[in-house]
C-alpha cells in the first residue's frame, strides 16, 4: 500500500514538474517554479473556485454528452450532474484531488440522508463525519483513496479528521485564506465583518471601510510584489506575470479590483464563494448558498447519476490522446492553460480538436483579461473553432467567484 501511495505522489510531482518548470533550477525563476511545485504536491483546493452555474450555461450539456473536465475539488464535477450528461471524465494531476473526488462518490453511494451528506461536505466540521466515514464510506473506497484519507499527519491525526475540524480551512487554498485573515486582522481590517451586510449597499460600505484600506499598507504592497505570496491562490510564476501586466495599477490594483468584485458584485446571500473568502465556510442556515451538488433539491439527482463520473490521474492532453475521434462534447480546462507554453497549448488543442464532436464546447478561464490562444496556437487549429466573445463576456460578468480576468467559450465549427 505504501508503495502505491508513493507511486501516486510521484505521478503528481512528475505532472506538476512538466506543467510548471520552464527555467534553469538555480535561476531565480527556476527556484520559484520549484517552490510552486512543492506547494502544489498535496491537497490544494478543498473547494473549486469556478462558478458551476456559469459553466453549465456555457456548456449546454445534453443527455448523451461526454464531458471532460479538470477535477480540482470536484464541487463542479458533481454539480455538472444536475445538467444530465451521459458521462464525465474527471482529470487531475494531483492525487489528493483524485482522492477527494473518490471520497465524494463513495459518500453519495452510501449516504441516503441529505442532511448527513450536507453535514459532511457542507459544514465539514463535525466528529460525526469521521464516524460516518468509518462506518459507511471507508469500506466503499478504493485502496489508494482510503490509504490517503487514513494517512496521518505529523501529530498523528488521520487526514479524514479534517472533516471534523472544518475541511475548508485546510489545503493550500484554505491555509492561504486563513493567512490572509490573520494578516488583515493584524493590520486592523477584519474580513469577517463583510458577513454582517444585509444589503448590497451595506456590502459596499463595509468593503470601503474594512477591506480596501489594507491594500495601502506598506507590508501588503511589499508582499504582493513577491510571486510566492500568491501560490496559495494557485498562481504559478508564469500566471503571476500575466496578472501583473493586467491593468495600469499592477498586481496590487488587480487584486484589489477582484476582491472588491467578490465583496460588492453579488448579493452575499447567493454567493458561496464570498462566504468561503470572508467566513472560511458556507453559511450556517439550511438554505444558505452552496454548490449545486450540495443543495437539497439536487441530492437525489446527483446521487442517482454519480456512477457517470470516472476519475483519472493524468495530464488532460495525455488523457485526450487516448479518446476516440469526435467522442467528446465538452471540455472544462479551468485556468490550466495559463501554466502552458506555446508547444503545450498546441499539443492540447490538437487533441481537443481531434477528439471533439461537431458542436463541442470548450470553456476556460484566464488570470488576465486576454484571449490567450491567438498567435500561440496555429491558425489551422483555431480556425476550426468559433470564439463567442460576446457570450464569454456575458458569462464572465456573472461568475460569482470573481477571481479571474476573463471567461472564454469556444465552439467547434461544423462542416459546411
Amino acid at each position: 500500500m505504501t508503495q502505491t501511495i508513493r507511486a501516486v505522489k510521484r505521478t503528481t510531482n512528475l505532472g506538476l514538474t512538466t506543467a510548471v518548470h520552464r527555467s534553469k533550477p538555480l535561476s531565480r525563476a527556476g527556484l520559484l517554479e520549484r517552490m510552486f511545485t512543492l506547494a502544489f504536491s498535496g491537497l490544494v483546493y478543498p473547494q473549486i473556485w469556478e462558478d458551476p452555474v456559469v459553466d453549465m450555461e456555457a456548456l449546454a450539456l445534453q443527455p448523451d454528452d461526454h464531458l471532460v473536465a479538470i477535477a480540482s475539488g470536484s464541487c463542479n464535477i458533481l454539480s455538472y450532474l444536475t445538467a444530465d450528461p451521459a458521462k464525465i471524465s474527471a482529470i487531475d494531476l494531483n492525487g489528493a484531488h483524485i482522492a477527494l473526488g473518490h471520497l465524494k462518490l463513495a459518500a453519495l453511494a452510501e449516504i441516503d440522508d441529505h442532511a448527513i451528506f450536507r453535514r459532511f461536505f457542507g459544514q465539514a466540521q463535525s466528529k460525526a463525519n469521521v464516524e460516518t466515514y468509518d462506518q459507511l464510506i471507508a469500506p466503499r473506497l478504493d485502496a489508494v483513496s482510503r490509504a490517503y484519507w487514513e494517512g496521518r499527519n505529523l501529530v498523528g491525526r488521520r487526514r479524514i479528521e479534517l472533516f471534523a475540524r472544518n475541511f475548508y480551512r485546510y489545503g493550500l487554498l484554505g491555509r492561504f485564506i486563513g493567512t490572509g485573515h490573520f494578516l488583515a486582522r493584524r493590520l486592523g481590517c477584519d474580513p469577517k465583518v463583510m458577513l454582517q451586510a444585509k444589503t448590497m449597499e451595506e456590502q459596499r460600505a463595509l468593503f470601503e471601510r474594512h477591506l480596501a484600506p489594507v491594500f495601502d499598507k506598506k507590508l501588503v504592497r511589499w508582499l504582493v510584489r513577491q510571486p510566492a505570496s500568491l501560490y496559495g491562490l494557485g498562481i504559478p510564476p508564469a500566471q503571476y506575470k500575466a496578472l501583473a501586466a493586467d491593468g495600469d495599477a499592477g498586481i496590487r490594483g488587480v487584486l484589489r479590483h477582484r476582491l472588491e468584485r467578490l465583496a460588492c458584485g453579488f448579493d452575499l446571500k447567493t454567493n458561496y464563494f464570498a462566504w468561503q473568502a470572508f467566513g472560511r465556510s458556507y453559511g450556517p442556515e439550511p438554505d444558505a448558498a452552496v454548490p449545486p451538488y450540495l443543495e437539497s433539491a439536487n441530492f437525489e439527482t446527483v446521487k442517482a447519476r454519480a456512477g457517470r463520473v470516472a476519475y483519472h490521474q493524468s495530464a488532460i492532453t495525455a488523457f485526450l490522446e487516448q479518446q476516440p475521434a469526435e467522442s467528446c462534447n465538452g471540455f472544462v480546462l479551468l485556468d490550466a492553460q495559463d501554466w502552458m507554453n506555446d508547444s503545450e497549448l498546441t499539443a492540447l488543442w490538437t487533441q481537443i480538436t481531434r477528439s471533439a464532436a461537431p458542436g463541442a464546447r470548450v470553456i476556460f478561464r484566464t488570470a488576465a483579461d486576454e484571449r490567450l490562444l491567438p498567435g500561440r496556437v496555429p491558425e489551422a487549429i483555431l480556425s476550426q473553432w468559433h470564439y463567442d466573445e460576446a457570450r464569454s463576456r456575458e458569462l464572465g460578468a456573472r461568475d460569482r467567484s470573481s477571481i479571474y480576468g476573463a471567461f472564454h467559450l469556444y465552439l467547434r465549427r461544423t462542416a459546411a
